[in-house]
């Protein structure tokens, strides 16, 4: 499965902009900008659209994860805060926060699934990041 997206940039760094289009066209020519990245400007950001593609793969996998266990969960509502360091210039840190509806599951067995889904979730196998955990079990 290959899926692609595709980003042009118009002018410098700092003045320039851009957009960004992707396969399914969920974004078709979305606006980015130094200031959309750096600032409170309009439009999306790289490190947003990693924090979803990770927020949504990790709710993906969990449930996955639960199915396999014998659970199925009501509700995995999962936020995840992208830490772009630019001193470093990298992406250090990726901090997932679940709270999850999930009947007949005790909270060790919640606790196992939702580690298991951090570390083999792929796009946390694709960062090259600490990640993070916080979980609660509603």
């Amino acid at each position: 499965m290959k899926r692609n997206a595709t980003a042009v940039w118009n002018g410098s760094g700092k003045e320039g902009n851009g957009h960004l289009t992707t396969q399914s066209t969920v974004l078709d020519k979305t606006q980015y900008s130094f200031n959309s990245r750096f600032a409170e400007g309009i439009g999306t950001n790289p490190e947003e659209l990693i924090a979803a593609a990770h927020a949504g793969c990790f709710a993906m996998k969990l449930s996955f994860v639960l199915g396999a266990a014998g659970f199925t969960p009501d509700t995995l509502d999962v936020t995840a805060v992208i830490n772009l360091d630019t001193a470093k210039g990298a992406i250090t840190n990726s901090h997932l926060v679940l709270k999850a509806t999930i009947p007949g599951i005790s909270k060790e067995q919640f606790d196992a699934a939702a580690a298991e889904a951090k570390a083999n979730c792929p796009i946390s196998l694709l960062l090259n990041a600490e990640i993070t955990l916080e979980a609660e079990l509603l």
